[in-house]
């Protein structure tokens, strides 16, 4: 019983010591997913609310009325 709260605690404490390791900036790799996530999701609300919002400028287009 013993032995395996001794390799708990040894897991625990390596995955802490990661953990706090420093590191001095981001570097270009993590700068390329965060622009490839900020697109898909730039990508999938202008997809989602393209279409909606093209048929309110429709009825909006619809009820204004028309000079002759």
């Amino acid at each position: 019983m013993n032995t395996l709260f001794a390799n708990i605690y040894i897991g625990l404490s390596t995955v802490a010591g990661k953990l706090r390791r420093e590191e001095k900036g981001a570097t270009a790799v993590e700068y390329g997913i965060m622009v490839a996530l900020i697109a898909v999701a730039i990508i999938g609300m202008v997809t989602l609310l393209g279409t909606g919002l093209s048929g309110l400028f429709e009825d909006v287009k619809d009820k204004i009325p028309t000079i002759p």
